[in-house]
């Protein structure tokens, strides 16, 4: 046993000559704590700190020593404390069987050699010690692993905004529309799962992966040129197809990211639906497939109301900004055209959130 440290051993014997020949037995290596009842040595093991190891006598007599046993498993505070049991003679074998099955480390004679019984009790306590360091390992390697975690996941979220923002340079409240259009596709989410089919798709995981995927939604726009994406009047139709093609862009780029890793996970699968999808309008009137229905990509259909939202309530050169609530109007007057009509019910549910959101976020 290492010096700098005593475990702890409980003696329970209702004879107090057999508790004293322990204590003197154990006491220069171990701190020894002595009861006389099971009903006592099951309040000492609850106590602060817990022995290592309890030495229980099996005729006891207010309890038997399976009794003590079950007591001492059945508490958080001593279920993991090993008990040793010490029988009057030889123990028989079927007592061996039921202490081993029902949680005992080890049953052996009271009588036995001292010699014998030390060394017991000490390759108890050594294994008690053993397991205790090695779960403070563990404990330490999970706090690390949770915090290398943390680490990579900022570090992802940090590189997520900085290339949506690159994309999005020459819009002077690109970091806001990003922070808006996440969180809002992130609400509208969270309201859709609970009263259509889309539960099972809408978990906790799936929509921190959405929110994570949702700032790259434009990321294609780094392809088109300055003088479309700047131009402050109506496009012409060849400049209006240039547009249209950041979608393309923005697939390609997430699709390269796919191949370089050598495979595709669920944030990529979201990130390459949004940006190739999110123009597609639930009539098929929309772009870069003319998809129509549920063969849009749910999180696209997500993407579409929450960027027509934000581009709804942000200032253009060429108009005002509108009003949340004629925003949601105008939202409202195109479900079942241009965006899913579930997806619309959702964001009249919780229009007042998106209102909170536009204003944290504002620019």
């Amino acid at each position: 046993m290492d010096s700098d440290f005593k475990a702890t051993v409980l003696v329970v014997d209702d004879a107090s000559d057999k508790l004293l020949q322990m204590e003197q037995l154990l006491r220069q290596r171990y701190h020894v704590r002595l009861a006389h009842s099971g009903a006592d040595a099951l309040h000492l093991a609850r106590q602060a700190p817990h022995p290592d190891l309890v030495l229980l006598a099996m005729d006891l007599p207010d309890m038997d020593g399976f009794a003590v046993l079950r007591g001492l498993k059945s508490n958080v505070a001593s279920a993991d404390i090993a008990v040793m049991f010490l029988t009057a003679g030889e123990p028989v074998r079927d007592d061996e069987a039921r202490a081993l099955r029902e949680g005992a480390a080890d049953i052996m004679a009271r009588a036995s050699a001292p010699g014998t019984l030390l060394a017991r009790v000490d390759t108890h306590a050594e294994l008690r010690a053993a397991r205790r360091m090695l779960g403070d390992r563990q404990r330490h390697l999970a706090h690390l692993v949770a915090e290398r975690m943390r680490e990579a996941d900022q570090m992802q979220d940090a590189i997520i905004i900085a290339l949506a923002s690159l994309a999005e340079s020459r819009d002077l409240d690109a970091g806001n529309h990003i922070r808006r259009t996440q969180h809002f596709v992130a609400a509208l989410a969270r309201e859709l799962r609970f009263h259509t089919c889309h539960w099972a798709e809408l978990s906790d995981d799936n929509i921190a992966l959405l929110f994570k995927a949702a700032p790259l939604h434009d990321i294609g726009m780094v392809g088109v040129p300055d003088a479309i994406v700047r131009k402050s009047g109506k496009l012409t139709g060849a400049e209006f197809e240039q547009m249209k093609l950041h979608t393309v862009f923005g697939r390609d780029a997430i699709a390269g990211v796919a191949r370089t890793l050598g495979a595709s996970n669920a944030f990529l699968r979201y990130a390459g639906e949004i940006t190739y999808s999110h123009q597609e309008h639930w009539d098929g009137s929309g772009y870069p497939q003319a998809l129509a229905g549920a063969a849009i990509p749910l999180s696209a259909r997500l993407m579409a109301v929450a960027d027509v939202y934000d581009a709804l309530i942000s200032e253009r050169p060429y108009r005002p900004a509108f009003t949340h609530e004629t925003a949601v109007e105008l939202i409202r007057q195109e479900r079942g055209e241009h965006f899913d009509p579930d997806v619309v019910d959702a964001l009249l549910a919780i229009a007042e959130s998106f209102k909170s959101i536009a204003l944290q976020f504002q620019a």
